[in-house]
């Protein structure tokens, strides 16, 4: 190894080279992105249709199959998930990792647009969105009145809209919970029965008055003149002016038989901030901008606007996530401070003052550096690639410990500083350099992991990565170069520290070692049998995916029964939001009636927009995960009586986003035998200790009015059948009848209904008029006759295959998968008839193909490993002795997983997959050394005798260095990291204190003699 040589001997070389690496990662550091989450994107997308006033079925016929048949012929499809509601149609595709996002968003607009000509007129909304982590609200903003109309609110919430969207960094700004503007045109319907008048003559005549065509141009001599005709309707008086019916004897305008006025539109979603009616102003950020920057900017748009504000309207922030972003940020920061001091505190008082400060020194300069080299890469300044520093932070002094106490030991020896330098890092180059790369092969495959959960993970190996590179180069470059200029002539006295462990080695652990060796196979019995006995105990430490978010909200989502009016909904929910109000800790509830809370969270998406469904975000005062679980167990009690709507509580979970944490998918295309089995599956899940709230969508029923139509009588009176379909729309709901722009320019559109109520009422099918092919008008009851019917409030689709998806919660105290596994096993037991199956789906489904792949990831990373050892000691054998450290590894883990009460997450597993890479380092330099001593021509024995004895004091400082980098971090006791934390710490000390007894006693059975021995 000739760095540190090259290094020593071209100083000023060197430190202008690191020094340039340094000035490169600080400016990263000021202009790299910053966000709470990871900003990455993935190929999925989501298909929503909104047709107010048509079924489930009519929905799935009209709406669902067709573009789920479109999407369907698109390649690299992993899902294909469809739910249809009352007027609302839900497509949710997502694609195969590796394919384009963009590329993959754009074949399903493609293919949405091909068939659009097949989909029904009357659709009110349809939208192709993209799913992306990255598009989440970062500021939802409230503009509160109790008195201004929707219309007053909507123009300055677009006022504040423009703002907010000139900001740089914002990507853009929505405005959410006003009813559209329309133009009604409400029809009496007995002026025009007693007038002869149908409601398609005003609506033909309304069409063609409306239609806007150029008239082209005409030449006066030499000049060019384009002709204007009609146009659009200018004014509302116009559109009353409209003549319905001329003859020579009369002209019937619209506003003899009917009203014309500009209003709201039927509610569809109302919104409240702390009981006050709202509409919502949301910003997304660029990806790639800087979060804080981002919003300092956007609260000094939001200031400027409510200033001009007129004073019966107010602004309040209903989310700003900067506010946790700052505090993730900070707390990570400070765990980072404080595993440095930790770090730096053990180097005191182990090596002394000057070692101290050589490898101290070390710490910064290599964070800085990886830091320039993540922004690089790609990735900004989020909780993955900060935990990815903390992680490294133990490891990457590592190299600087051994690297300096090796130099130590040579100046010990009576070398002066250069020579004690250069041999003192040379000896141990080889050893330090495949260490780190062991490690970093450890980190290197999570890279691939071709999931979700990998996806997000991946700033955090990156960040490993990257900082482990940077601290080998300043290892074998920088630290030896300080310590030939730092370190004294001669070393008089060394730290108490060091003497003690140093007996240490010399006395009670040379003893014990010794006798190790003179009893090879009892210590290999007895490792074996801790090994297999800590597999054991792996049950009671239990599995599960991601925890719960860190966050201090809550969402409350409320369902109504089925057939409950948008109004009904409405107090349903404030009663709900009065309830929630009564606990101390709520800071704010946010009340969303007739669809979601606007996104707030990476893997929270609104879906649901129904009038007989509305949600609450519940902001809490900020606290640990107890706290907010005591919060929601209290909630939950009270909703366990409430009457009229079933009320869930939902936590905000992180990782990819599933369902439930129990989820049975029961697919079928015979409806009836879907309906029959789904709820044989929901009694069975129900009687499952541990599952609360389960939910199957097929039995939710509503009544709903069937209009039997005497086809034969229709026939005889020469009446369509699409006529009447067409005359029963345009007097519940309304049929557009074109567009109508005011002075300002905003096109509304036109809308034609039947004069009554503003809600559409039963009795309205009394006055309906259908017209005959005579002229006359038939009253629509002689021609149809009217019940009511039982009908599906919900169909789902899996793959094109219906579907019903039963949901379930598990109970405080219970695992997901301890759960899950006991529902498998009931329905195990019950009949399936043929042509319907079943399909575990939620948390259960997302870990195995999350864990599947991190298993994948370890074999690569013991491969790569492997490979990397046989190139260095150029022996199978040894790369073996080393390898025994792992699975004493898997045994802390287990055992500090247990005591300290967590499961074996995925992020657990991130944390044992790590130390595949972290615990191998203290066998290569044992194992590295050993080597050497034969090599001198000392004996076997007296060689790993000597090695363990010498190498006992690195392995130390390491080992409790890397446990005091991420000992902050843990004692955290975030959901999220603390598993990880424990998972390493844990695998480390049990690992460190066999591999001192194991990995000698292995050497010494395993490694071939030499013939003079």
């Amino acid at each position: 190894m000739h760095l540190p040589r090259i290094a020593i001997n071209n100083f000023q070389f060197t430190l202008v080279i690191i020094l340039l690496l340094i000035f490169l990662g600080i400016v990263s550091l000021n202009t790299m992105p910053r966000s709470e989450d990871p900003q990455f994107d993935f190929s999925a997308a989501m298909v929503r249709v909104v047709y107010p006033g048509t079924n489930p079925v009519d929905m799935e016929k009209l709406v669902l199959d067709p573009i789920e048949a479109a999407i369907k012929e698109l390649d690299d499809i992993k899902e294909l998930k469809g739910d249809v509601e009352d007027g609302l149609a839900v497509v949710r595709v997502e694609f195969l990792f590796g394919t384009d996002p963009e590329e993959k968003y754009d074949d399903v607009v493609s293919e949405v647009s091909r068939i659009r000509d097949q989909l029904p007129e009357g659709i009110q909304f349809l939208s192709v969105d993209k799913i992306s982590p990255a598009d989440v609200n970062i500021l939802q903003v409230a503009l509160m009145s109790e008195t201004a109309s929707y219309r007053v609110l909507k123009s300055q919430a677009e006022r504040l809209e423009k703002k907010l969207e000139r900001v740089s960094g914002v990507k853009r700004a929505d405005i959410d919970a006003f009813p559209e503007q329309q133009v009604h045109i409400r029809a009496d319907l007995l002026k025009m029965q007693a007038l002869n008048i149908g409601l398609e003559d005003l609506l033909s005549a309304v069409r063609a008055s409306s239609v806007n065509l150029p008239g082209g141009h005409a030449l006066a001599g030499e000049r060019r003149m384009t002709v204007r005709t009609s146009g659009d309707f200018r004014d509302l008086d116009q559109i009353r002016r409209t003549a319905v019916v001329s003859s020579p004897a009369r002209v019937v305008y619209v506003e003899d038989i009917a009203s014309v006025s500009q209003g709201d539109a039927l509610p569809s979603y109302e919104a409240r901030y702390n009981g006050q009616r709202s509409v919502f102003i949301s910003v997304v950020q660029r990806k790639g901008s800087n979060i804080l920057s981002v919003l300092d900017d956007l609260d000094l748009a939001v200031d400027n606007f409510a200033l001009n504000l007129p004073d019966d309207m107010s602004v309040a922030y209903v989310h700003d996530q900067g506010v946790s972003v700052e505090k993730r940020l900070n707390s990570f920061v400070g765990s980072l401070l404080l595993g440095l001091a930790l770090v730096a505190g053990i180097t005191l008082i182990a090596l002394g003052l000057r070692s101290a400060f050589v490898i101290v020194i070390v710490i910064p300069m290599s964070v800085i550096i990886a830091l320039g080299w993540v922004d690089l890469s790609g990735f900004g300044l989020q909780q993955m690639s900060i935990v990815g520093l903390v992680i490294a932070l133990g490891l990457l002094v590592d190299n600087a410990i051994v690297v300096t106490e090796n130099v130590g030991r040579f100046l010990r020896g009576g070398y002066d500083r250069q020579t004690a330098a250069v041999e003192g890092a040379s000896q141990v180059g080889w050893a330090v350099a495949s260490g780190t790369v062991t490690t970093m092969l450890a980190f290197f495959p999570m890279l691939l992991l071709q999931t979700g959960a990998g996806t997000f993970i991946r700033s955090m190996p990156v960040t490993v990565v990257l900082t482990l590179a940077a601290s080998l180069l300043i290892a074998l470059s920088l630290t030896p170069l300080m310590a030939s200029r730092l370190f004294p002539a001669r070393v008089d006295k060394e730290p108490r520290v060091l003497q003690a462990i140093e007996n240490l080695a010399q006395g009670p652990y040379a003893k014990v070692l010794k006798s190790s060796l003179n009893r090879p196979w009892l210590v290999l019995l007895v490792s074996v049998g801790l090994f297999a006995g800590s597999l054991t105990l792996l049950p009671m430490v239990g599995v599960s995916m991601f925890p719960k978010a860190d966050k201090p909200m809550v969402l409350v989502n409320i369902d109504a029964p089925e057939s409950a009016s948008f109004d009904r909904t409405r107090l349903l929910a404030l009663d709900v939001e009065d309830i929630v109000n009564r606990h101390p800790e709520v800071v704010s509830v946010t009340t969303n009636i007739g669809k979601g809370n606007p996104r707030i969270f990476y893997n929270e998406i609104p879906r649901r927009q129904v009038p007989s469904y509305a949600q609450l975000l519940v902001q809490l005062e900020a606290g640990d995960d107890l706290s907010r679980s005591q919060f929601v167990t209290k909630v939950r009690e009270d909703f366990a009586r409430f009457s009229g709507a079933k009320v869930t509580v939902k936590e905000l979970l992180q990782g990819p986003p599933y369902e439930a944490p129990v989820s049975i998918r029961v697919l079928s295309d015979d409806l009836e035998l879907l309906h029959k089995q789904a709820s044989i599956v929901t009694s069975t899940m129900e009687s499952v200790e541990g599952l609360v709230s389960a939910d199957n969508p097929l039995a939710h029923r509503k009544i709903d009015m069937h209009v039997n139509i005497n086809r034969e009588k229709a026939a005889m009176l020469g009446v369509p059948i699409n006529a009447i379909d067409q005359v029963i729309r345009a007097s519940l709901v309304g049929l557009n009848a074109g567009q109508f722009r005011d002075v300002d320019g905003e096109d509304y559109p036109i809308l034609v209904k039947s004069l009554g109520q503003d809600r559409p009422q039963i009795d309205d099918f009394e006055y309906m008029m259908v017209r005959s092919s005579n002229g006359a008008l038939v009253p629509l009851p002689q021609l149809a006759s009217f019940e009511l019917q039982d009908g599906l409030a919900r169909l789902q689709h899996n793959r094109t295959e219906r579907m019903s998806r039963i949901t379930a919660d598990v109970a405080p105290g219970y695992q997901a998968e301890a759960v899950t596994n006991a529902v498998i096993e009931e329905l195990n037991k019950l009949y399936w008839p043929e042509g319907v199956t079943y399909q575990v789906g939620g948390e259960q489904e997302k870990r195995k193909e999350s864990f599947g792949g991190m298993g994948q990831v370890a074999l690569v990373a013991l491969m790569g490993i492997f490979a990397v050892l046989v190139l260095q000691f150029r022996s199978f054998s040894q790369p073996l002795i080393i390898f025994a450290a792992i699975p004493f590894a898997m045994t802390g883990s287990i055992l500090a997983l247990l005591f300290t009460g967590n499961t074996f997450s995925f992020t657990a597993l991130v944390g044992l997959t790590s130390l595949v890479g972290i615990v191998v380092n203290n066998s290569i330099i044992l194992v590295d050394y050993a080597n050497q001593l034969r090599r001198s021509g000392r004996s076997l024995k007296a060689s790993v005798i000597e090695s363990a004895i010498t190498r006992l004091l690195p392995i130390i400082l390491t080992t409790l260095t890397t446990i005091g980098g991420l000992l902050p971090l843990t004692l955290g006791n975030s959901s999220m990291w603390a598993p990880m934390g424990w998972s390493i710490i844990g695998g480390l000390l049990v690992s460190t204190l066999l591999t001192l007894f194991v990995v000698p006693v292995l050497y010494l059975l395993f490694t071939p003699r030499m013939t003079k021995e």
